[in-house]
């Protein structure tokens, strides 16, 4: 029987270690108009994401006084090899997108608490700019972050009098082989000799929201899923070292970033929207090292 917890596995393609995570940047504030954006970078796969808001619920919600959180996941053109077809030029959708979209909205409606909002509809939008794996956990990490931003300018401007993301998630892949678990795969390991993998959605306290996955080529042994898990939690507490970085920087950006909107508003030219630096992990990495 494999020893999941202390293999011997070669190095991964990339260098990476098995349970290290690709390389993360994120860079805010990418939409002028929307009150939160976020471009997150997982290795080579880069989500676009934005949080906006606006009046109105569906129409099961109408005359309850509450609000409602919904996503949409989409996958640009050249963002794959070879190019993905648009939507709207097939004139139906695509049903992965439609499944990921529902996800990404279950998700990040068990960790807010919308019935704060009034009759207000949150919208969360997910462009896969660049796919090269685990572009759905991707693009959750960043729900989570531009998230986080858009309810910082809703407390400001008062839109809302508290908080309404009640918690953190993040969300991460965990492939399994014959004889070892590997964190965050990227495309070619994923389209390799990888057995099953599991995407694992977990709260900051370490609570879990969903797992998706199964085995492709044979039974899994249970020892092998519980390895998984241990590595997804993992996984995920790094992610958030990783949010709280940003949020971070972030912080120490605002003064120079609320000098600019002011200077732009005095003379009276249309701002032109101000980014945060890179944040990077692995810059992060290589100085603890």
């Amino acid at each position: 029987m494999a020893n999941y917890e202390n293999n011997t596995r070669p190095s991964r393609h990339d260098g990476r270690g098995l349970n290290e995570l690709r390389p993360l940047r994120a860079s805010l504030d990418v939409f002028e108009f929307a009150s939160g954006s976020v471009l997150l970078e997982v290795g080579r796969t880069k989500i676009l994401c934005a949080v906006t808001l606006q009046v109105g619920v569906p129409p099961f919600l109408r005359g309850k006084g509450v609000g409602w959180l919904t996503a949409e996941y989409a996958m640009l053109p050249a963002a794959t090899a070879p190019r993905t077809p648009r939507e709207s030029s097939t004139s139906k959708k695509c049903g992965r997108s439609v499944e990921i979209s529902r996800l990404i909205g279950r998700v990040m409606r068990a960790v807010t608490d919308l019935s704060g909002l009034g009759e207000r509809t949150v919208t969360i939008d997910c462009d896969v700019l660049q796919a090269d794996g685990g572009t759905r956990t991707a693009s959750i990490s960043a729900a989570c972050l531009a998230l986080q931003f858009a309810q910082k300018q809703w407390l400001a401007s008062k839109i809302i009098t508290s908080p309404i993301l009640l918690e953190q998630v993040a969300a991460v892949s965990v492939g399994v082989c014959d004889d070892a678990v590997i964190l965050d795969p990227d495309f070619h390991e994923d389209s390799g000799d990888i057995n099953a993998d599991f995407n694992f959605v977990i709260t900051r306290s370490g609570n879990l929201i969903e797992i998706q996955g199964g085995a492709e080529k044979k039974p899994l042994a249970w020892q092998a899923f519980d390895a998984a898990r241990a590595l997804a939690h993992k996984g995920t507490q790094e992610l958030f070292c990783f949010f709280d970085s940003v949020i971070q920087s972030q912080q120490q950006f605002a003064p120079a970033q609320e000098a600019h909107k002011q200077a732009s508003s005095a003379n009276h030219s249309k701002p032109l929207g101000t980014k945060a630096p890179l944040f990077s992990l692995l810059n992060r990495q290589k100085h603890a090292s």
